[in-house]
Parts: structure tokens; sequence; C-alpha cells
């Protein structure tokens, strides 16, 4: 039998607690639908290797020469340093953008994000990505 309550206003901690479920299933579903940075690659190759594993951290090293990319992913919280720069064509949740990545910038998320990338410049840029557990 289905219980029906009527007139019930939603108290500000419920609204609270139901939003945070709302955002843990959708970050959960972002992690089960996308590949993470070692598993997208481009054009089924890999541009990501591991350069180090341990129980706090993953270390990657990221190549795209002119013309590669890396397919949609997301990534947990993470930071990262740009090796070698080029110039990119980003799309994420705010749009598409191309933007400089020079040698030497850094960058980092605290939260769960998405994006896919391609190296539309005419130098081979590497990322060191460094992922926190």
């Amino acid at each position: 039998m289905i219980k029906y309550v009527q007139n019930k206003t939603l108290k500000r901690p419920q609204i609270v607690t139901y939003s945070l479920m709302l955002l843990l299933i959708v970050s959960c579903n972002t992690q089960s639908t996308l590949p993470d940075p070692l598993e997208a690659g481009w054009n089924n190759k890999a541009v990501c290797e591991v350069i180090e594993d341990t129980k706090n951290l993953r270390v990657l090293k990221c190549t795209f020469a002119p013309g590669v990319g890396h397919e949609k992913h997301y990534h947990k919280p993470h930071f990262g340093y740009t090796l070698a720069g080029s110039r990119f064509r980003i799309k994420d949740t705010s749009g598409t953008r191309d933007v400089n990545v020079p040698t030497g910038y850094s960058f980092s998320k605290e939260e769960i994000s998405t994006h896919e990338v391609l190296n539309i410049g005419d130098s081979t840029a590497v990322f060191l990505i460094i992922e926190y557990k």
C-alpha cells in the first residue's frame, strides 16, 4: 500500500541532504561511464603512462603530439604540471576554447572534473598529472 503525505514542506537540512545525495549520484555516474585519464586515449592508442603509483597518489606522464588529443574522460582531484607546452582545444562543461598552455604551467582541481583535449599546436606537449587517492 502506498502512503501519501500531504503538504509536507522540506526543511533546510533535508534540502541540503538531498542535494548532496544527488551530487554523489552524479559524480559516481560520471566515474562509471567515462574512462579515467590512464584508460582514456586517442584513436585507440594510450597517451598516458604511469610513472608512480602508491597508496596515496598516482603520477601519470601524458604526451600529445600535434593532432593528438585525449578522449573525454574524468579526473579525480589532481595537480598537473606542463613539462612541454603547446596550443590546445579544450571541451568541458563551460564549452570549447583554444588555449596556449606554456611549458612550466601548473593547474589543479579539487573536485571531480571532465574534459576532452586536442593538441592543435605544432609541438609535442607533455604533462605530469598527480592524482590524490
